[in-house]
């Protein structure tokens, strides 16, 4: 089982400090440099004692300049600089040693290897998925995902790369989220669907998301769908049941409220005592007003003025 690691604060010094130490720290190793070669041309350019050597070699122990310059060159590798919204993973030979957030300009352990990991907020835009929904018809589907490192040291080292990571398990979402879900709830129920429920489908999705990114140490910030519909095999034919399926619906509508005014108009002639109408009348009355109030077309009322032989 790999190891989980997580971020932890990485050891950083005042970078602008800690510049003007290396160079005052060149600035007395040239300077020591300079007496103790003086120092040997004198020695040299005398005949040789056995003393002479003794001292020349006491003043090159002086050698602390040499040293000085051994452990500043190095050091140089020690600075670098962090930019808001950014963090630097640092390893030393193999080990993580800890990550650098804050911004500004900063010397560290010298040697470390720095790999900058962005902190900012990023969009992936998944490709136009064909899948089949929980009624097993094909549709297209696709989602944009909100999303951003949380923990830079999960994010380097559990996975290979974090990003082809969040598109793979996105993409992966987003067919298990269609899976799950019908297209369209069927006719008076009231199944969530994808294109009913928005809202709760992109929470749905953000939670699934989460769960899958959690290793990576990326953080989920939203996740909605950007693009739903029928595959174009059945598009047209889908198409036609919904335009049916609207026309019947608006045909009941219309009943319903003609059979409501045919009902209120014979109980006001009733109550009121407008006419005195018998069966047949009444149900002639109702066919008429009930073509009227449903029929499509504009119509042509025809006035009976009474009979001749009344």
């Amino acid at each position: 089982m790999s190891q989980q690691i997580r971020d932890v604060s990485g050891f950083k010094f005042n970078g602008f400090i800690a510049l003007g130490i290396a160079i005052a720290a060149i600035i007395f190793a040239t300077w020591q440099l300079s007496l103790i070669v003086n120092t040997s041309t004198q020695v040299l350019g005398r005949s040789l004692k056995v003393q002479d050597f003794g001292d020349l070699f006491a003043e090159l122990g002086v050698s602390l300049a040499a040293t000085l310059i051994v452990v500043v060159i190095p050091s140089i590798s020690g600075f670098l600089t962090v930019e808001p919204n950014q963090a630097v993973v640092l390893t030393f030979f193999g080990r993580y040693v800890g990550t650098l957030r804050e911004p500004g300009f900063w010397w560290t352990i010298p040697f470390a290897t720095k790999r900058r990991i962005s902190l900012r907020v990023r969009n992936f835009n998944s490709n136009i998925l064909k899948v089949n929904d929980a009624q097993g018809s094909p549709i297209e589907i696709a989602a944009v995902v909100v999303w951003q490192v949380l923990d830079s040291a999960k994010s380097t080292f559990t996975v290979d790369d974090y990003q082809e990571f969040v598109a793979i398990q996105s993409e992966t979402a987003i067919r298990g989220l269609a899976i799950r879900y019908c297209y369209d709830s069927p006719d008076e129920s009231d199944t969530p669907s994808l294109r009913g429920i928005p809202d709760e489908i992109g929470n749905s999705l953000k939670e699934e998301l989460q769960a899958r990114l959690e290793v990576a140490g990326v953080e989920v910030l939203e996740a909605r769908l950007s693009h739903l519909a029928y595959a174009p095999e059945i598009a047209q034919m889908m198409l036609r049941r919904q335009q049916a399926k609207a026309l019947i619906d608006a045909r009941r509508q219309i009943i319903d409220s003609a059979v409501g005014m045919v009902d209120e108009a014979l109980k006001r002639l009733s109550k009121e005592d407008i006419i005195d109408l018998d069966e047949e009348r009444k149900a002639a009355m109702v066919n008429n007003l009930l073509v009227v109030l449903t029929s499509e077309q504009y119509t042509q009322p025809v006035v009976n003025a009474g009979s001749l032989y009344a």
